[in-house]
């Protein structure tokens, strides 16, 4: 499509437009992703001082009861969960791109307790669904795209976003576990 817009452009004789366009959408870009990397750059680095501080071990002991009957097949004090919790709550916090390390971590330490390597476990189909659509508190991805781009109000959608993320979340568990129940939880 790109290529067709520019030889039409150059068709038509507007190859000063096309030009201007370019340099627009390009300096757009990078402003946009200057914004997004700085709050990205800011929450990553808050994740990692919770980390080292215990902070995400403390919240994994608060959750464990919500965790053993999310993931049954994790042993207590697996590696595995702490990587869940960071996960989540980066996703929680809306920073779906700083919590992709965290959840290819998470994945990675499944990975280690999975008997059958080509095959996916219910703890991993809990996880992919958990991480999917994970409900956001701060969707501050979101905001900052809106806010780079000049809206007047760019927190009015958080209502319907935890409205929509609790409802995709409750429909994922509730089927992860009614698929594991009947032995179909582990897809290939």
């Amino acid at each position: 499509m790109l290529v067709f817009g520019i030889i039409v452009g150059i068709l038509n004789g507007k190859v000063d437009a096309v030009t201007k366009a370019v340099v627009d959408s390009s300096k757009s870009a990078i402003e946009l992703s200057i914004g997004l990397l700085g709050i990205m750059c800011l929450w990553t680095g808050l994740m990692d001082v919770a980390e080292k501080s215990g902070i995400i071990r403390t919240i994994s002991r608060v959750v464990r009861p919500v965790l053993k009957f999310l993931f049954p097949g994790i042993p207590k004090n697996h590696p595995a969960l702490g990587a869940i919790v960071m996960n989540l709550v980066a996703n929680f916090l809306g920073l779906g791109n700083a919590a992709t390390p965290l959840g290819l971590k998470a994945m990675a330490e499944l990975q280690k307790l999975n008997r059958n390597k080509d095959t996916a476990t219910n703890e991993m189909s809990m996880f992919l669904v958990l991480n999917t659509s994970c409900i956001q508190l701060i969707p501050a991805t979101i905001i900052a795209v809106r806010s780079a781009a000049g809206s007047k109000n760019p927190t009015e959608i958080i209502g319907t976003i935890w409205f929509a993320s609790v409802c995709a979340t409750i429909a994922g568990i509730i089927s992860v576990k009614i698929l594991s129940a009947f032995g179909k939880g582990k897809v290939k």
